[in-house]
């Protein structure tokens, strides 16, 4: 079984960096499934941007729904990057999908993945309750998503500031 971590964090904490750093040294040539849709102008550019801090060495795999299906068909190419679940989520949510049943189906799929997987998710818990029930649900899932896939993986990390805390493996539970 490949190795399979989970980095989570707030925005702009450094999660993206952290993984795409590891990922690189977990193998070559790395790849990244990408979640994120062209939605608007600022989503394009940051787009934009992360694809220029990656590089060209990167294989990227555009997939914001079938992320288990993405998994599969790059297997044994490489370790992989997943990012980032949180996008993942909206996508599923947004249209309508059984977003219990995907994050269930990635979780077991993450066991029989022989390469590397890297997964990035946003921490979105550590505010305020959100004023409307569709914020509210998002977190919620979010969070729910978050837990399953923790459980999964091998090792959890939390990005704060840019420096990765381990979370899991915790000799605690």
């Amino acid at each position: 079984m490949g190795k399979s971590i989970l980095i989570t964090g707030g925005a702009r904490s450094g999660k993206s960096r952290i993984a795409e750093t590891w990922v690189q040294k977990l193998g070559q040539p790395p790849i990244y499934i990408a979640t994120a849709t062209y939605t608007d102008s600022e989503m394009a550019d940051r787009i934009a941007r992360h694809q220029a801090r990656r590089g060209p060495e990167w294989h990227t795999i555009a997939e914001p729904m079938d992320i288990v299906g993405a998994l599969q068909d790059s297997d044994g190419a490489g370790p992989r990057l997943v990012d980032c679940l949180t996008l993942w989520l909206s996508n599923l949510m947004q249209d309508e999908l059984d977003w219990r049943t995907e994050g269930d189906r990635l979780a077991r799929s993450l066991a029989a993945q022989r390469s590397p997987v890297v997964l990035v998710t946003n921490e979105v818990g550590g505010g305020i309750v959100p004023e409307n029930a569709i914020a509210r649900a998002f977190r919620d899932a979010a969070g729910t998503l978050n837990q399953t896939i923790a459980e999964a993986v091998d090792e959890v990390y939390l990005a704060v500031s840019g420096y990765p805390l381990k979370v899991k493996p915790n000799d605690c539970l």
